[in-house]
């Protein structure tokens, strides 16, 4: 009997041993894997926490949520260190929801002497609302704030903990004057590291109607980011045109950069709230914005600027906008590196059966210093149909067109147009006429000089050089690019940011609807094959386009009769005439149907010479590594870590993973 009731004892305890809950470890206890046992439940203490004490309650409970025992070990956690600087890494995005969601979790209310969890309704609301906002800086969403896991039901007794500050927001809403702006920009100058944020939470925020990609990286290894908007971001529609904007080619003219921010964040913004315009725009065009071509020489500019803005200097900041910055980090300028095609043009003009479009880029061109901002560039318009574009600068008040270079090597201003003279002057003119000082006659204001040309000349009338990006889109591609110069002041006062938006606001969105004109359409075989690089040709104007991958184009074309010619190698050729009526809003549709020719005609007779060879680009590959990605030891592409992460590392706390995405 004894020894039954010492086996019956042991198996009592045995069992008690097993159905103990296991040890909880600091890693589970961190990832709120531990269980609380009725001899664990947490005490009411008084609200300890700094960040949280704008909280609705007073009290909390230790452990809190996340099973830390005390004020030591929350406050010392990552968790708490990122609730302390959200706002900054955010930019008040979000701010302070985030913060007191967070706080929902690590000092949970304490009420009747038990704990009540936050309403998981709160937390995926906040989470629709903001987790773009994460996105936007490569951040993963706190693993605190998963609301399955941390956060309760109704049907639990759980509390809004957002509750009062949504109502505070709403008696602010309520005293706002209803003809507020709808569209909420920050007018301040951004780094590059904040630049590339807005960017990226601007694509995260309206996800379907756009996306951000890099073309590239600068000498110092800073991402060209682009944002585009369509309505099916990444892919290219048939007959839809395509056009970009690019910014900060010189990293000291500045303006421009801003605005192509701004003008994002209002696409966006405007989109969302149903402006008719704006969805029509987005819808109908595939737009591209490069904000910054060359983001060192901000990166220079900007700190002179910051330099001379030390307490002792009265003057305030002073910025010497003519040189620091203007070039790239090898002190290139970028707009004299690119293939310098007019003098090939200026040298061929009058041999009938030499192309004066497409022109292919010489071989010699790649034994000079080619930049990786301008090897981005050229990649990037070969790779997309652009139909029309702008590049931003500073220094005047005036939008200059093709050609840059001089027809005279000895002339240094001398008119110098490209078979699309008239055509170049309507898109400048765009521009200027939605512009209110561009073209105004005031003699005493910044480009006083062009008044008498209507606020736009020809680029090489103004001054000549080679090697330009605009004069590169035309004679390379389809693209057709002005620039515009947008102020005497390359690096303007913070104070001037807001007012250049107004004043240049109508003409971005006038110029990208303005490339809804002249005709498009599409090129087929008898098949309904669309035939890619046929090409379109126009009476009068020796200067051809191509059609794209579908067979698609798009011809920018004045109001006028016009004689078109379709043609492709091994093809009939097709003519056909057509009207284009001024009052005309958007671009014609001309179609073309294309028989085989029995026999290939020579090919001289349509003008595609053999000798030239287009698709001949970086044949030595000595600029390739321009776009390779960075490898790590054992061949796999090596993760950079994002900017935030000297916050945390340098801080002491154990460095917090959860935060990096696909980690």
């Amino acid at each position: 009997m004894k020894m039954i009731s010492t086996l019956f004892a042991l198996s009592i305890v045995s069992a008690l041993v097993w159905c103990a809950p296991p040890p909880c470890e600091p890693e589970d206890r961190r990832l709120g894997r531990c269980q609380t046992t009725p001899e664990d439940k947490g005490t009411c203490t008084d609200m300890v926490l700094g960040y949280c004490e704008d909280m609705p309650y007073k009290k909390i409970t230790f452990p809190n949520l996340l099973d830390h025992r005390g004020r030591h070990e929350a406050e010392t956690g990552a968790e708490y260190l990122l609730l302390s600087v959200v706002h900054s890494l955010l930019r008040g995005e979000c701010s302070p929801d985030i913060r007191m969601l967070g706080c929902s979790v690590l000092a949970p209310r304490c009420q009747d002497g038990r704990t009540l969890k936050p309403c998981r309704s709160t937390c995926e609301a906040v989470r629709r609302g903001c987790e773009h906002a994460f996105e936007g800086i490569d951040m993963a969403w706190p693993y605190f704030l998963d609301c399955d896991r941390f956060f309760g039901s109704e049907e639990e007794g759980c509390y809004d903990p957002l509750e009062t500050l949504r109502a505070q927001q709403e008696v602010a809403v309520a005293e706002i004057s209803p003809e507020g702006p709808s569209t909420v920009i920050q007018f301040t100058y951004q780094s590059n590291a904040q630049m590339f944020s807005i960017l990226k939470k601007t694509a995260t925020k309206c996800s379907d109607i756009s996306r951000t990609y890099s073309i590239g990286r600068s000498v110092e290894g800073k991402d060209l980011l682009v944002i585009e908007f369509s309505n099916n971001p990444g892919q290219h529609d048939i007959l839809e045109p395509e056009m970009k904007f690019v910014g900060n080619m010189h990293g000291n003219e500045v303006l421009g950069r801003q605005l192509l921010i701004y003008l994002a964040q209002y696409l966006c913004s405007e989109y969302q709230l149903g402006n008719e315009r704006i969805q029509t725009l987005i819808n109908t065009t595939r737009i591209h914005i490069l904000a910054s071509m060359n983001p060192d020489g901000y990166g220079l500019a900007a700190a002179e600027v910051e330099d001379s803005n030390e307490p002792e200097n009265q003057e305030g900041p002073v910025y010497n906008g003519w040189i620091s910055g203007r070039g790239n980090a090898q002190s290139i300028d970028l707009n004299r590196n690119f293939p310098d095609l007019t003098s090939i043009l200026y040298g061929r003009r009058r041999n009938k059966y030499y192309r004066t479009d497409h022109i292919p880029i010489q071989d010699s061109y790649w034994f000079g210093k080619v930049a990786p901002e301008t090897y981005a560039v050229m990649k990037w318009i070969r790779s997309i149909p652009f139909v029309q574009s702008a590049s931003l600068h500073g220094g005047e008040l005036v939008v200059s067109y093709p050609f840059d270079l001089s027809k005279h090597p000895h002339e240094e201003k001398m008119l110098s147009p490209t078979a699309d003279e008239q055509v170049f002057r309507q898109m400048a003119r765009t521009y200027v006429d939605n512009h209110p000082t561009m073209g105004d006659r005031d003699t005493e204001r910044c480009g006083a000089s062009f008044i008498s040309k209507g606020g736009i000349i020809n680029g090489a009338l103004w001054y000549s050089f080679a090697g330009g990006m605009s004069d590169f889109n035309y004679l390379h591609t389809n693209c057709f690019e002005v620039t515009v110069e947008l102020g005497c002041d390359k690096f303007p006062s913070e104070e001037e940011l807001y007012p250049e938006w107004k004043r240049n606001k109508e003409s971005l969105l006038s110029f990208i609807e303005s490339v809804h004109r002249g005709i498009k359409g599409i090129v087929k075989d008898v098949n309904g094959n669309g035939i890619k690089g046929a090409r379109i040709s126009v009476k009068g104007i020796r200067h051809d386009i191509t059609t794209a991958e579908d067979g698609d184009y798009w011809r920018l074309l004045n109001p006028g009769i016009h004689i078109l010619t379709a043609s492709a190698p091994g093809y009939t050729r097709v003519m056909k005439k057509v009207h284009l009526p001024r009052r005309m809003q958007k671009a014609g549709r001309v179609d073309f149907v294309l028989r085989k020719l029995a026999r290939a005609a020579p090919a001289d007779i349509y003008s595609f010479p053999s000798v030239d060879n287009y698709d001949r680009f970086d044949p030595y590959n000595q600029f390739e590594r321009y776009t390779l990605s960075e490898l790590g030891e054992n061949g796999e592409e090596r993760q950079e870590k994002p900017w935030w992460w000297n916050y945390f590392i340098h801080s002491g706390v154990a460095a917090p993973t959860w935060l990096l995405k696909n980690y």
